[in-house]
Formats: C-alpha cells, structure tokens, sequence
C-alpha cells in the first residue's frame, strides 16, 4: 500500500492531466461541457476514479458519458505519459451528483426557512392556553383565607381538629 499523500499528489496529477486534456479538445461531437470534479486513487495507486459534472440537459449528460467511456483509453494513456509511476492506474469516469444534491440542499433549506416563518407567525399571535403565569405564587401576610381556597373537606387533617378541641399545643409542649 502506498503513501496516502503519495496517492492525493497523484490523484491531483492526474485531475490536471484529464482537465487539460478535456480542454484542449477530444474530437467527439458528444462531448459537452465538461468539469472534473474529484479524482480518488485507490492505496496501491492501480485505479482512478474521476468525478465529473456536465453542463446541460440529461441527453447531453449520457452524450457525454458515452464520449468518455470511448476515449477513456487515450485518456489513460495521456496519464501515462504524465506521471512518474512504473505502472499506470486504470481510469473510470464517474458522473458526480453534486449539482443534484445543491439543488436538493437548497430546496431544503427554502422549506426549513418558510417554516420557521410560518412558526414565527404562529408564535406572534399565540396565547396562553391557560394563565399568564402558571406558577402558584406564595401568600403573602395579610392575604385572607376563603372557603374557596380549600377544595375539599379532606383537606383538613383529622389530628388538628383533635388539636383545636383540645386546646392549641405550644412550641415548647404546653396547652392553652
């Protein structure tokens, strides 16, 4: 197994080497605009793969594709001639979907910002489904006591009814 640095000096090699090839023009009226995106080299440096975009519609895309597939041979002998290796590396082209996936990012990032103005929205009318605050607030001194404070006669313990008959009970254990 190689140098994984060895194996992405390579790779980028022989990204500029297709490129500039590209540029320069092979001779097939089925190729279109053509990106290099990404090329990947395995660890023993045998095979490429490199990643391309086309600029253009679905029948220009599989054009293209079918023009590569053809000159992928001189393609791989180009390389050849190019790189300082014993052995050259086999070439596939490999149509890239990065353009697909922006779109399907960007599209997911449009509904994810029409919902948070929707939420905002909602968020901007919305009330409380019951008070204002929820929280039970403690008494203050002075406050009076209503029957309508108790919800229940269970509420009072049996034990201080006792107490009350028989007198209040002070902190240091006598009655009144």
């Amino acid at each position: 197994m190689a140098d994984p640095q060895r194996a992405r000096k390579m790779a980028d090699r022989i990204k500029e080497i297709i490129a500039r090839r590209l540029d320069r023009g092979i001779k097939d009226p089925r190729l279109g605009f053509v990106t290099i995106t990404d090329v990947r080299v395995t660890g023993d440096l045998q095979h490429a793969s490199i990643f391309y975009t086309v600029y253009g519609t679905d029948e220009e895309r599989s054009d293209t594709a079918a023009a590569l597939k053809s000159a992928t041979g001189m393609l791989r002998s180009e390389v050849g001639k190019n790189i300082t290796a014993r052995l050259t590396p086999s070439i596939e082209f490999i149509l890239d979907a990065l353009p697909e996936n922006a779109a399907s990012i960007d599209r997911l990032l449009q509904e994810a910002r029409q919902r948070d103005q929707d939420s905002q929205s909602m968020a901007a009318t919305a009330e409380y489904a019951g008070d204002a605050d929820p929280y039970v607030k403690p008494r203050e001194i002075g406050d009076d006591l209503d029957a309508d404070d108790f919800d229940d006669a269970d509420d009072f313990d049996d034990a201080d009814d006792d107490d009350a008959a028989a007198g209040s009970v002070e902190p240091d254990g006598s009655t009144r």
